[in-house]
């Protein structure tokens, strides 16, 4: 009875599908620079879900899944970084974080 009720590799990929499919929507939706970077969050943690779902059912025994989702969320925090000290640098000059306007870097 518990095998029924325990998800499998389809259940978990349609969830990555749709966390994927939310963070491309606020990427593209969104004029709010913190916004964005919070959807590109979504996806690249809906892409490390992915390498976890695939490296546990294609090959249980192996630890590059994992390896590849910590690699993620590396780079995903050094990106948050940057992005941070960018949107920083843009609220001073503009007094905004609207990337509508961000067009031009000049003053």
């Amino acid at each position: 009875m518990l095998d029924a009720l325990t998800p499998g590799p389809f259940h978990w990929l349609t969830l990555s599908a749709i966390l994927f499919s939310i963070g491309v929507y606020g990427m593209l939706s969104r004029r709010n620079a913190v916004g964005i970077l919070m959807a590109v969050e979504l996806a690249l943690n809906s892409s490390a879900l992915n390498f976890v779902i695939f490296n546990r059912y294609v090959r249980p025994g192996a630890v590059d899944g994992e390896l590849m989702a910590i690699f993620i969320i590396a780079v995903a925090a050094a990106e948050v970084v940057v992005a941070m000290a960018i949107f920083v640098q843009l609220f001073r000059c503009r007094r905004t974080v609207d990337v509508t306007k961000a067009d031009l870097m000049r003053g």
